[in-house]
């Protein structure tokens, strides 16, 4: 008898014996099922998540910095910052002026609580962000309808705003907004484009937002605004020099002692991907603890199941063997049976793991997040494979017991 023909005869064998004990191996797949839809669902939504916030985050670019008081996921005592020397729009001109690795230099303001209305219509807690031409290049965005803010906006002091596409769909969902009026803490602005859908970042609705010339900001808004600064690299790999630089210049503009420490913070996008990659190991490390203790049970109980078969055919196993089975081919029968129950209840686990997910995505979508639960071709090749070394894990002992059994005395058992 061929290899070929051996592995037939035992998946033949095996498939019998799942299916003469139906009852029996589903219950016992019940630990399996559980670890593999926890598995496949972990897997799936850090998935999701990791696309999700790579496509939000990267409205921070990775070539480029932000200068501030305060440094950025920094869990150190506030009191450290708060007495730090505010910004000025000042400084940020004598900055653009000296800075020589940066394509563009922009100071940005902002206000996490304003309102804004429109007819009957009016929005709160909506972001406002005072930017200048060049923060369109510095962001990342993209401008879906009208323009960007000018340079002409931004030193005549108009009274203009681009719309994020959240607040575009709630005022004008079956109109045109270019043009239109709209009022921000009651005071009338020009709509002059619209920007791309950009989605949440860290909880936070990136579309809800509003965009004025920065010189705008400080008369209508607040009369001393705290700038944050951001220039972006001429070039991706001079992203480290133009840091350097730009700290040796702001300590000059800031009149820093030498050997003092920085009274500003110089951040990145580094900073939050490394929050999240943290966060994203810890998630992923909780979710595969509790698939590896149920994948635990579960392959206790394909053992103990495993070495109730072997007893109830030890029989069967002595004529196999007397007629001529090698031991091999009686260990790969045992192994297929327990990786044929474990694969099956993988089955079930991804089968119940895909319109999970879909639902939860759907529910994203709805709210607004461009959050996505993807089930990858390679989370249900893991999942499929998991499952099935479980069952061989597990069913090895069981499968080597019955192989190494001597066929005598299995003929001679009850």
């Amino acid at each position: 008898m061929t290899l070929a023909t051996e592995i037939r005869e035992s998946a033949r064998i095996a498939l019998a014996a799942i299916r003469a004990n139906k009852m029996r191996s589903g219950l016992t797949t019940l630990g399996v099922v559980i670890g593999i839809l926890t598995a496949t669902l972990v897997g799936t939504m850090l998935n999701g998540m990791t696309l999700a916030f790579e496509r939000s985050v990267s409205s921070l670019g990775a070539d480029v910095i932000n200068i501030g008081r305060f440094p950025w996921m920094s869990f150190e005592d506030y009191r450290l910052y708060r007495n730090r020397k505010e910004i000025t729009f000042q400084q940020y001109r004598e900055l653009e002026r000296q800075m020589s690795l940066a394509s563009a230099v922009a100071p940005q303001s902002e206000d996490f609580g304003v309102s804004v209305s429109f007819e009957r219509r009016r929005a709160k807690g909506v972001w406002l962000v005072g930017n200048t031409e060049a923060a369109l290049a510095i962001r990342g965005l993209t401008v879906t309808q009208g323009r960007w803010l000018s340079a002409s906006d931004v030193s005549s002091e108009r009274a203009v705003c681009v719309l994020g596409s959240y607040l575009a769909e709630a005022f004008f969902a079956n109109d045109d907004p270019i043009g239109k009026k709209i009022r921000i803490n009651d005071i009338p602005y020009e709509v002059v484009g619209v920007l791309e859908k950009m989605g949440n970042m860290l909880g936070w609705n990136q579309d809800n937002q509003v965009v004025i010339p920065v010189t705008r900001f400080k008369g209508d808004i607040n009369q001393r605004p705290d700038y944050v600064i951001t220039a972006k690299a001429t070039r991706p790999d001079l992203l480290p020099e133009m840091r350097e630089e730009a700290r040796a210049v702001f300590r000059r503009i800031r009149r820093i002692e030498p050997g003092r420490p920085d009274d500003f913070a110089i951040n990145q996008q580094e900073a939050i991907t490394s929050f999240f990659a943290g966060f994203k190991t810890t998630l992923g490390s909780f979710g595969f603890f509790v698939t590896g203790l149920s994948l635990f049970v579960g392959g206790i109980g394909i053992m103990n199941i495993m070495f109730v078969s072997v007893a109830e055919r030890t029989k069967e196993i002595g004529i196999r063997k007397a007629l001529g089975a090698k031991k091999r081919t009686i260990l790969t029968q045992f192994l297929m049976e327990a990786a044929g129950i474990t694969l099956f209840a993988g089955l079930i686990g991804i089968g119940l793991a895909w319109p999970i997910s879909w639902k939860i995505g759907e529910m994203a979508r709805e709210a607004g997040s461009v959050f996505e639960a993807q089930m990858s071709w390679w989370i249900v090749a893991l999942a499929i494979g998991v499952s099935a070394a479980t069952g061989i894990i597990a069913g090895f002992i069981p499968a080597w017991r019955a192989s190494r059994m001597d066929p005598v005395d299995a003929l001679r058992s009850e």
